[in-house]
């Protein structure tokens, strides 16, 4: 499979070569991907006359006020299923991921794209089944609605069956320069690489950002768990505070990109702190929460001296040709 992400050649070479060696290996190791849903709206705007008659029963204008109605029961559990599973795929999409400046697109690890397209395929299977239970109960909700919405009621608002309007799909865009535009104008194809150049390195500096606040808050989290007792009692913690940890250091090692040796080493060290500790012991050992306490408060010192002394990185911007509009 060719990369989605690679430089582009000839008169973007010199340009391509101003990026930081972590955002090299981001566009060399890395997709752009997106991933879209077809959803069937669950709430429609009241039309005007409907909402001139809302304001009247309160004294008001009608442009002064803005009013919806709500198709079914948002609560039923085949719909609720369906906006679980839904929140299942974002979360892995993005689990698996770096932010990237352009909206709804994400950048995966090129090795994974195997593995990304056919867990999406089993979500895309998973989300088919669930829409069919939902429409197959699809009159019962209508009917409910009738009853709730009284006047307002509008059959036109639903469609004859749910099967078509609920899907999830990806795709993978390419995100450099198109070459076709070094042939017709070499002076924007030029601003264009620059500019790509920059999401890049942008890319790189909110992922590790991301990374840092994410350590902080895991790190925040549990030391406040560690310190202190409640009524006389250790304070409550769940194994989640635990599996967490665990979940950032895997996700770290997949999608880190070396940028900051700070942040690399700061997360080895609560790596070999976290190695040993089960949630089970934590519970039953004063003297193992206070010494990970300790611990995890020299962590939390550090990330805080991090995020305080993080350089800006020097973002690439193109240049604007004197006389341009703002």
């Amino acid at each position: 499979m060719s990369t989605l992400l690679e430089p582009d050649t000839a008169s973007s070479t010199q340009n391509a070569g101003t990026l930081s060696s972590s955002a090299n290996q981001v566009r060399a190791e890395f997709a752009a991907c997106r991933v879209k849903f077809r959803w069937f709206g669950t709430t429609k705007t009241l039309s005007a006359s409907q909402k001139s008659q809302a304001a009247n029963s309160f004294g008001a204008e009608a442009k002064a006020i803005s009013a919806a109605k709500r198709l079914f029961d948002t609560k039923d559990e085949r719909y609720r299923a369906l906006t679980s599973l839904k929140s299942q795929i974002i979360r892995y999409w993005k689990d698996h991921s770096l932010a990237y400046p352009e909206a709804g697109i994400r950048l995966i690890k090129q090795n994974r794209i195997d593995e990304f397209n056919h867990t999406l395929r089993g979500y895309e299977e998973d989300l088919q089944a669930c829409v069919g239970l939902l429409d197959e109960h699809f009159n019962d909700l209508r009917n409910a609605a009738k009853i709730r919405l009284g006047t307002l009621f509008n059959m036109s608002d639903y469609p004859l069956s749910l099967a078509d309007e609920y899907a999830v799909e990806w795709d993978y865009p390419n995100v450099s320069v198109p070459e076709y535009l070094k042939r017709l104008n070499p002076e924007v194809y030029a601003q264009q690489a620059q500019l790509v150049s920059a999401r890049f390195e942008e890319t790189v500096a909110m992922a590790e950002q991301a990374f840092i606040e994410e350590l902080e808050s895991l790190v925040s989290h549990l030391a406040e768990k560690m310190s202190g007792d409640e009524d006389g009692k250790p304070k409550i913690f769940r194994d989640s505070s635990l599996t967490n940890m665990t979940a950032f250091f895997e996700r770290f090692r997949e999608l880190n990109v070396r940028s900051n040796e700070q942040l690399d080493e700061l997360v080895d060290r609560c790596e070999r702190l976290m190695s040993s500790v089960q949630p089970q012991s934590l519970r039953d050992s004063d003297s193992l929460r206070r010494s990970l306490s300790t611990n995890l408060a020299s962590v939390q010192s550090s990330l805080d001296q991090l995020m305080v002394d993080r350089p800006r990185r020097n973002i690439i911007r193109p240049s604007r040709r004197s006389g341009s509009e703002d």
